[in-house]
Order: C-alpha cells, then sequence, then structure tokens
C-alpha cells in the first residue's frame, strides 16, 4: 500500500471512530452522562490502573488529571482507529471487527459502573453502529478512494524486443502466428517495439496507480463533514448534558440561617501578602481530586441518604429532611492526602451542615460497628473511624460551602466533612449512603489500592512567599506561608536559612484548631543563593518530621525547602 493510500485509510478509521464517539454524547444526554463510551472507559481505567499511575497524573497535572486521562484516552482510540482503517483496506471485515470490539468495551465498562442498567449499553451500540457505517461509506462506500492500493498493480506492458526470431511486420502487418512471412534475427542490443499481443513482450512496472482527483475531493470532503459532524456532536451532547443538570435546582435553593453560626474570622487571620494563600479559599478555587470523570448531577428532589448497617434502626433522609433540621456552621480546613510536601491539595471553607454526631446517635450503632462507610452517588466509598464522627469534633453532613448550597463538584446536594482526616477517608462527596460497619469486614476504595485505612492529617507547613527561585533584592524579605494540624492546632512555625539556626515565625490568629494557620517571618536578606526551610509544631508538641515520605500509604512528609536568589 502506498503511503499516501494508507494516510487515507488512517483519516477513514480515525474518523469513523471521531463520529462513534461524538454521537454517543447526545444520547448520552438521555442515559447519563457517565455512559458515555469515553467516560465509561476512563472510569474503568482510573478503577484498574496502578496507583503508581494515578500519583504521577496528580503529581502532573494536578486538578487537571481527568482532563488529560480523558484527552489520553481519546488519543489511544484514535491511535488504534487509525490502524484498523488500515486494516479494512486489506479486507472491510477487519476494521469493522476492530469497531465491533470497542463497541463491545464501551458497553462492558458502561454497564459494570455502579448503579448502571441495560439504557447504559445505548451509546456505545449506537455509536459503534454509526461508526461502523462510516468506515464502509470510506473503505467500500461512496466516498471510496479510486483506487485502494495495496500494492503496485500489473501495469499495461511496455513492450520490448526479445533476442530471437521475431516478425518483421510491423503493428498494422496481417502477419501473425503461422503466417508465411519470413523470420529474421534481431540483435538484443536492439530493442524494437512490438505489440503489447505480442507472446513475446516483457512487462516493465511503472509504479502505484494514484487516486482519481474527484474520488480525492469526495473522499476528503466527507471526511471533513463527517469529523466536524461528530465534533458538534459531541460538544453539543456535553452542552446539553449540562443543562439537563441540576444547576438550575442548585440555584433556586435558599438555605436557612444556622443556629450556631461560626466564629467570626479574627482581624489579622489574612495576612493579605502576594503569594500568600487566602485564609479563607474561595469555591472557583477549591481544590478537587476524586475518581468522577464527569461530575455528578444530583436532583436535590429525589435525593436520599441512607444509614444502615450494623445500626439499631435504618434511616433514610431526603435533602428537605436536613434543611429542616438545626444546622450548624464551621470553618474547617480539608487536605488531601495525595499532597505533596509544599504542595496545594489544600483549602479552608465554612461550611454549613447536620452535625453526623446526630444523625449517627439516631440509628443507634452497634458497639463494635467501628467504621463508618460513605458512598457516593457513583460507587466510590470511604471509611470513617465512626469515633471521629463521635468524638465531639465539628463532622458534619454538609449542604452549604461559603455561604452558598454546595458547588455541583464539590458534593451537591451533600457531602461530609471530617475535622483532622484526609479526604480518601472522609470527604465522600455526593453522599448517598452511611454503612456502620468495621474495619476488619470492609475495605473502602483506596485501601486495597495501597493506602492506610486510617488517615489523620499530619502536620505539616508551607512556604508561600517568596516562591521558588524567585529573584530577591538584599534587605528586608517578608517570608510566609500556611502551617496545619486540623483537630489539634499548630502551636509554632519555625524557619530558617541555610542550614542555619531555626527562628520563630509570627502567627496569625485562626478561627479554630480545625483550620490552617498563616504565618510570617522577616529575613534580613543577604546576596547570593539560598536556602529556605520551615517546619512546623502541633498543639500536643509533636514537631514535623525532617524524614521525607511519599504520599503514599497515608500523606507525605519533610520539611518545605526552596531555593531562592538575592541581588
Amino acid at each position: 500500500m502506498s503511503t499516501t493510500s494508507r494516510r487515507y485509510a488512517a483519516l477513514a478509521g480515525i474518523t469513523a471512530a471521531a463520529v462513534a464517539i461524538g454521537i454517543a454524547e447526545p444520547v448520552a444526554v438521555l442515559t447519563g452522562p457517565r455512559s458515555a463510551p469515553l467516560v465509561a472507559v476512563g472510569g474503568v481505567i482510573v478503577d484498574a490502573v496502578p496507583e503508581s499511575l494515578k500519583q504521577l497524573a496528580i503529581d502532573l497535572f494536578g486538578t487537571a488529571d481527568k482532563i488529560a486521562l480523558l484527552v489520553g484516552t481519546a488519543v489511544l482510540l484514535g491511535g488504534f482507529a487509525a490502524l484498523f482503517g488500515v486494516l479494512a483496506v486489506r479486507r472491510l471485515a477487519l476494521g469493522l471487527a476492530g469497531i465491533a470490539a470497542f463497541g463491545a468495551i464501551g458497553v462492558a465498562a458502561a454497564l459494570t459502573r455502579s448503579g448502571a442498567d441495560l439504557a447504559d449499553a445505548l451509546p456505545s451500540l449506537v455509536g459503534a453502529g454509526l461508526g461502523a457505517l462510516v468506515l464502509w461509506l470510506f473503505i467500500g462506500g461512496p466516498f471510496e478512494l479510486d483506487p485502494w492500493t495495496w500494492s503496485p498493480p500489473t501495469p499495461p506492458a511496455r513492450p520490448v524486443a526479445s533476442a530471437g526470431p521475431v516478425s518483421p511486420a510491423g503493428p498494422g502487418s496481417s502477419a501473425g502466428p503461422g503466417s508465411p512471412a519470413e523470420s529474421v534475427p534481431v540483435s538484443p542490443a536492439l530493442p524494437v517495439p512490438v505489440t503489447p499481443a505480442g507472446p513475446t513482450a516483457a512487462a516493465e512496472p511503472v509504479g502505484p496507480a494514484e487516486a482519481d482527483p474527484e474520488s480525492r475531493r469526495r473522499f476528503l470532503t466527507g471526511s471533513g463533514v463527517l469529523l466536524g459532524t461528530a465534533v458538534v456532536a459531541g460538544l453539543g451532547g456535553r452542552w446539553l448534558a449540562g443543562r439537563r443538570g441540576v444547576s438550575a435546582a442548585r440555584d433556586a435553593i435558599r438555605l436557612p440561617a444556622p443556629i450556631a453560626p461560626a466564629p467570626a474570622v479574627p482581624a489579622g487571620a489574612d495576612l493579605s501578602l502576594t503569594q500568600l494563600a487566602p485564609y479563607v479559599t474561595p469555591n472557583f478555587g477549591f481544590y478537587r481530586i476524586d475518581t468522577a470523570l464527569v461530575v455528578p448531577q444530583v436532583d436535590p428532589d429525589t435525593w436520599r441518604l441512607r444509614i444502615h448497617g450494623r445500626v439499631g434502626r435504618e434511616r433514610t433522609y431526603s435533602y428537605a429532611d436536613l434543611l429542616a433540621r438545626p444546622l450548624v456552621e464551621r470553618y474547617v480546613t480539608l487536605a488531601c492526602v495525595s499532597n505533596e510536601v509544599g504542595g496545594d491539595l489544600i483549602g479552608n471553607a465554612l461550611w454549613l451542615g447536620v452535625p453526623l454526631r446526630e444523625l449517627l446517635d439516631e440509628v443507634e450503632p452497634d458497639d463494635d460497628a467501628d467504621q463508618v462507610v460513605g458512598r457516593s452517588v457513583d460507587g466510590w466509598t470511604c471509611g470513617t473511624p465512626t469515633a471521629a464522627l463521635r468524638d465531639g469534633r465539628d463532622a458534619l453532613l454538609a449542604v452549604g460551602m461559603n455561604g452558598e448550597p454546595l458547588p455541583v463538584e464539590h458534593g451537591f446536594p451533600a457531602r461530609v466533612v471530617v475535622p483532622g482526616l484526609y479526604g480518601y477517608v472522609s470527604a465522600c462527596k455526593w453522599v448517598t449512603e452511611l454503612e456502620l460497619t468495621r474495619f476488619a469486614d470492609f475495605d473502602a476504595y483506596w485501601v486495597p489500592r495501597g493506602w492506610s485505612a486510617q488517615g489523620p492529617i499530619k502536620t505539616q507547613s508551607r512556604i508561600d512567599t517568596p516562591r521558588k527561585r524567585n529573584r530577591l533584592t538584599a534587605g528586608p524579605v517578608t517570608v510566609a506561608g500556611v502551617a496545619w494540624a486540623q483537630h489539634r492546632g499548630i502551636r509554632r512555625v519555625e524557619v530558617r536559612v541555610d542550614d542555619g539556626p531555626w527562628q520563630d515565625a509570627v502567627l496569625a490568629p485562626a478561627v479554630s484548631v480545625d483550620t490552617w494557620v498563616q504565618w510570617s517571618w522577616r529575613w534580613d536578606a543577604t546576596p547570593g543563593e539560598h536556602r529556605l526551610q520551615v517546619r512546623a509544631t502541633d498543639a500536643t508538641g509533636e514537631t514535623q518530621t525532617e524524614r521525607t515520605q511519599d504520599v503514599v500509604p497515608d500523606g507525605a512528609t519533610g520539611w518545605h525547602t526552596i531555593a531562592v536568589t538575592v541581588r
């Protein structure tokens, strides 16, 4: 097959795959965004890939890891689709079989997701069917390139005379085999043209056939139109899915005032320095790390929370039930266990919700139920120690964030917030179940993947300003950052330069021990290359360890260190 023909064949395969994926998106509007093939297969990949690859994605892309996964999956699909197009030219059944296989993978992925039903297979089935049709259109149908060439065809011969006797008659002679015309010898060094029909003609290749220009224009026009249609259908499907989401329902909600408002943020809690994270993180800037490739859209009118398992009596609550209860408001800092030393997967917000202690008291947990499993609408689970939800800390079933209903991407209509625990063991978003069980009986989502069943937040600190590799001017420089040890509080923060003596930083006031605290230190910087380090000590007297540890299995450790240049 010529290089040009192979490129056209690959384009045919990619066009077929694009139509399959693009058309599946509007179909998924009817069956749910999680049933779209790209999302369903991506979800399986998230669940199946080794933990080291997931952490690498978070390290490289941060909160954009899901977009990177979807783009990577699409690129991989495009590569296979190009191969299927090339194979289809050799034999159409091979290309169709490849598309059918991808369709089957999409169906299997959609049907194995939590809460799936048979209708979830529809986007993959419709997409695969239309993809197969498009492949046929380009390989054997009206958009077929004429000709498809796997190898140079046998061309018309350019006749040359071979050595030996030939007829002296020219092409117009009536002489033929058996003619009495006299044969004469011809020298092999002097080729003489003869008729192509002559028995002694030797064929000389003239190269592969070129596609007909009109055929090529038809092929490229058809692929362009179909690729454009696929893009419009895909983006339109995503847009329609958003329109059918729950944003309008969320916007219509008016949260009741709390019976126990949060303490006011004390004056001076926010130092308002350039590059320093604000004391209260705005919703749009709050980190988001979860396994949901598309944000679940949960209707608050039909949402229910079921509390069951090892309990004296099972209870089910509606969203209206929660809003009718006495609500409390608290500032709580949440942190992701994947946050590296000095990382930004942490944020502080004002949460409004129902104390989980009250809800658990109403179901009367068994004495041996030491774990509460939070289960999200998409099937994700986390295991929280029952004691942490009943020991008096402000653990909430939250319905509000920073004065408004929970953002959809942060768990609307309800999520769990527990001070002092990493999110992977506590912060269940889009929560629909709380099951009382035992750690010995059930491992939540991350435990079989190499993470610890228990996840108390470690004492940590971070330098926000100056930033790594900043160029500074000699003289007074303000070094500042944040430190956290939720549910214990921060007693002390120290900074040192170039392994010199530790110097005490000034701590800003904080609302409570459940939030981070800002700190600052005045440094008389001298010219040269310098290294700054920070460490914190919590209210129990435990100082942040120097020992470096990766985020797996229960959170990173070490001192945040940056290099700066002073002129």
